[in-house]
């Protein structure tokens, strides 16, 4: 399916700037027109960068149900996770105003592993058929999570795996753009988060790299790009990210977003299946990561019977 019929689809099934408009704005995809093509005139929520690049402000995504507040600083999330290497390279610019590197904001991000599971989460099953979570040699309520802080040069760089693939999702990892925090030993607190985001990889990428172990030790039918419920077809401006490399030497994916700096964005906290996320209220340590109620109550994928014996937080 080409991208234009997958924006055609999302256009549809999304309601256009309606659904943007109840996630919040909080990310700008800086990129060049390509050749051949009219950039869009400018308006209220685009910019000029000073390399010429257009920014487009665009609508944060949902955080999903796995996130924990509290990462850790470090640039290798992996804590020996086996996996595809792959470098994520992000790029934050100052929206409103010269769209030029965004120095000192906090980048965190989180991920499931190579089968589909997240730490803190590891009892909850990821679709499909696949071993029990392995939490041998890792930290089972840290590892696959970080922060960095952007240089001069606006970036942050993550050393990771290629993540796994749970239930009806397409491959993605999350992140969020924070400014104004304060660092508190090993992690941080304060300030406000930005945007809230979902980063893609283009099939071709995850086919070769679930051909490979320990990947295939996950089996079933994991989502597509193109059908994915999250990801709206419009390349990088949605969290497509650019791909060097190749599963045997290891990938690299990097993507530009602008934030507002000035603007916090509130993310929906539910995924697609709409689990309600962690309540923002609980208490959670900044050193240990852990789930704010008991990890094994909650399973988008369990039974009814299961559901029904579980004990469930109310959905916010």
């Amino acid at each position: 399916m080409t991208d234009s019929a997958i924006t055609r689809r999302r256009a549809l099934a999304l309601g256009g700037a309606a659904t943007g408009a109840l996630l919040g704005l909080g990310l700008a995809s800086c990129s060049a027109p390509r050749r051949g093509s009219r950039a869009p005139a400018p308006d209220a929520a685009s910019n000029a960068a000073p390399d010429g690049q257009l920014c487009v402000l665009d609508p944060s995504t949902t955080e999903g149900p796995y996130y924990l507040a509290g990462a850790l600083f470090r640039r290798d999330i992996t804590e020996g996770r086996k996996g595809v290497p792959l470098t994520v390279r992000l790029t934050v610019r100052d929206h409103p105003h010269t769209c030029g590197p965004l120095k000192g904001a906090l980048v965190e991000i989180w991920q499931p592993d190579a089968w589909g599971y997240f730490s803190g989460y590891t009892a909850l099953h990821p679709g499909g058929r696949v071993p029990a979570a392995d939490t041998a040699g890792a930290n089972p309520a840290t590892c696959l999570r970080g922060c960095q802080t952007t240089g001069a040069d606006g970036v942050a760089e993550f050393t990771t795996i290629f993540p796994g693939w749970y239930k009806s999702r397409a491959p993605h990892l999350y992140v969020k753009v924070h400014t104004g925090v304060s660092r508190t030993g090993r992690s941080f607190e304060g300030g406000r988060a930005n945007w809230t985001g979902q980063l893609f990889f283009d099939d071709r990428y995850a086919d070769e790299v679930y051909a490979k172990a320990p990947y295939t030790e996950h089996r079933g039918t994991r989502g597509r790009l193109a059908r994915d419920r999250v990801y709206r077809g419009g390349g990088e401006r949605d969290g497509l990210m650019r791909v060097t490399g190749d599963a045997d030497r290891g990938l690299v994916a990097s993507l530009t977003v602008g934030v507002d700096p000035t603007r916090e964005n509130i993310a929906s906290t539910a995924d697609d299946e709409g689990l309600p996320s962690a309540d923002p209220s609980s208490p959670s340590s900044s050193t240990s990561l852990r789930p704010p109620y008991d990890e094994a109550s909650v399973s988008p994928y369990g039974s009814p019977d299961d559901a029904a014996s579980a004990s469930r937080p109310a959905t916010p």
